[in-house]
């Protein structure tokens, strides 16, 4: 059962990562929404967790710099409201 969760996390990472590339390529969302942000922090945590299940350290580390660098964005976006 975790095993399976795990694997949840980190297809629910790929799709939102995608998912969110894909609404700010078709100008669905703005890479100032938080809605962008919120989607890659969240796909980047997603990945982060299965990477390091699996020992795939270097998708775990890329990811948790696309996360931090999410987080600065969602900061950003939280302070200018």
């Amino acid at each position: 059962m975790k095993k399976q969760i795990i694997e949840i996390f980190g297809w629910y990472g790929a799709a939102a990562i995608v998912g969110a590339y894909a609404l700010v390529s078709f100008s669905v969302l703005e890479s100032t929404d938080l809605v962008f942000q919120l989607l890659n922090i969240t796909g980047a945590i997603g990945i982060v967790v299965v990477s390091f299940y699996k020992r795939a350290y270097q998708p775990g580390a890329l990811n948790i710099i696309w996360a931090l660098i999410a987080l600065v964005a969602i900061l950003k976006i939280l302070n200018s409201l």
